[in-house]
């Protein structure tokens, strides 16, 4: 631990408040959607744009904001931040259209990807132990805990006051964390050599992304077959291909591949890339309740209630339950709850109340399952970098948080949108929740191969 500071209670409660402001503030954008497209007046296809660039900005960035956070000083990144999330929230509060709402959402992006690698390396430098273990519990109710509220407070939000106030809300929370981050000692690593940034990695990582993320999310609009849309898809196979190949053979790589020889963190790291990419579900099923069942936003939100009360009760046992059996079992045991609340919700055949129930049921699953798996991930992930570098291990295993979310929200509206087009929206929305278990299986294999049976190293 690199300085003794005391207020530790004080720095956590900053460091959740720094955290909501993506998880919960930013993202409550999935539950106001006819609500922001009607006040505003532009099309969906706009709305899905605006609501997938804060995560896909966040998850091309979030990496470089690791490696500068270890190098400059991981609270003068979170700072910067927390900055660009006023500058954010004070675009969307004021927009009147597109132009505003999508720098908006691409400066909150740039914000999470500060604050999100930058608090986690605070964490590992103040704490250790099963003391660090409890700060990653208090994070992961900010983050995951966050995500859980943000559909319930974003729908009543803007039921009752509307939507801008969700920002309004935000901007208040950011500058209670800058107060009660203030005092905190300055982390940086130890290493004093510097190293040239990787500018041609970074390059060919952005445009392959962002490519990928056009065609998934405008691919039905513009036409799967339209010459535009095939030389994106060309464009994201070369850019993958060139990326691998030409960053195994420097130094200075933009992704340090060599953080994933250990087994543990590879599977920490893939699997929250899995499970976040069920962020679509949130996006399918509030979309469905309110286009195809009549519900307002808040009555959409008041469903996602029961995964709101138990991812934030579920964390904490996920805590102890890594500290007694390891990471492997909660992770596990997690992954495979949530994967049998989001199956679920895919019974859109059931009429009324049933289906109410069936979604309600189904949401209190999905919390319970990322609620265990949350700390365990975390840890994993944290406790197998090395200190040196754990701004950018967190940087990596954070970006796979935001990219598994942008491209898991733009798959699932893509599905939607597709079947929409053809069928019924009970069988839109049905595809597109199984889109989510489709990710879900996934993630649970990838803990079953990568993460070891004993506990991790802490």
């Amino acid at each position: 631990m690199e300085t003794d500071y005391r207020g530790t209670n004080k720095m956590i409660i900053g460091i959740v408040f720094g955290v909501i402001t993506f998880w919960l503030f930013a993202q409550s954008m999935v539950n106001v959607i006819p609500s922001v497209q009607s006040d505003l007046g532009i099309s969906l296809g706009t709305i899905n744009i605006a609501i997938s660039l804060t995560a896909l900005f966040s998850g091309l960035f979030i990496v470089a904001a690791g490696g500068l956070a270890d190098k400059v000083g991981r609270k003068k990144i979170t700072y910067l931040g927390l900055w660009l999330s006023v500058i954010g929230s004070l675009c969307l509060i004021f927009a009147q259209g597109p132009v505003l709402l999508i720098i908006g959402r691409v400066i909150q992006g740039l914000s999470a990807a500060c604050i999100m690698p930058a608090t986690i390396a605070l964490v590992k430098s103040y704490f250790e132990g099963s003391e660090r273990q409890r700060a990653l519990s208090y994070w992961s109710i900010g983050s995951w805990g966050g995500s859980g509220v943000c559909s319930f407070a974003g729908g009543a939000i803007a039921t009752y006051m509307g939507w801008k106030w969700i920002f309004i809300f935000s901007i208040i929370f950011t500058l209670l964390a800058m107060v009660l981050l203030k005092d905190i000692p300055e982390s940086k690593s130890t290493q004093t050599e510097t190293h040239r940034f990787d500018y041609t990695g970074f390059a060919l990582f952005f445009i392959t992304i962002l490519a990928f993320n056009i065609v998934i999310t405008q691919g039905q609009d513009i036409g799967w077959t339209n010459p535009i849309i095939l030389g994106l898809i060309a464009v994201t196979i070369i850019g993958a291909v060139l990326f691998f190949k030409i960053e195994k053979g420097i130094a200075n790589r933009f992704i340090d591949f060599s953080l994933f020889q250990n087994k543990p963190y590879s599977g920490a790291t893939i699997s929250n890339f899995l499970l976040n990419a069920v962020a679509g579900t949130l996006v399918v099923a509030n979309t469905y309740v309110q286009v195809g069942r009549g519900f307002t936003a808040f009555q959409s939100g008041m469903l996602s209630l029961g995964y709101l009360v138990s991812v934030l009760a579920m964390i904490r046992v996920g805590e102890k339950l890594l500290q007694r059996t390891g990471a492997r079992m909660p992770m596990i045991v997690g992954s495979l709850i949530t994967t049998i609340g989001i199956g679920i919700m895919a019974f859109t055949f059931l009429q009324g109340a049933a289906y109410t129930i069936v979604v309600f049921i189904g949401f209190a699953l999905f919390g319970i399952g990322l609620g265990m798996y949350a700390t365990p991930s975390t840890d994993t992930a944290v406790s197998n970098a090395p200190s040196e570098k754990i701004g950018e291990a967190s940087g990596i295993y954070k970006m796979a948080s935001s990219l598994g979310s942008s491209i898991g929200v733009a798959l699932s509206a893509a599905v939607y949108g597709a079947f929409s087009a053809v069928e019924s929206v009970e069988v839109a929305a049905s595809a597109g929740i199984l889109t989510n278990v489709a990710f879900a299986i996934l993630a649970l294999l990838s803990i079953l191969f990568t993460v070891p049976k004993k506990g991790t190293k802490t």
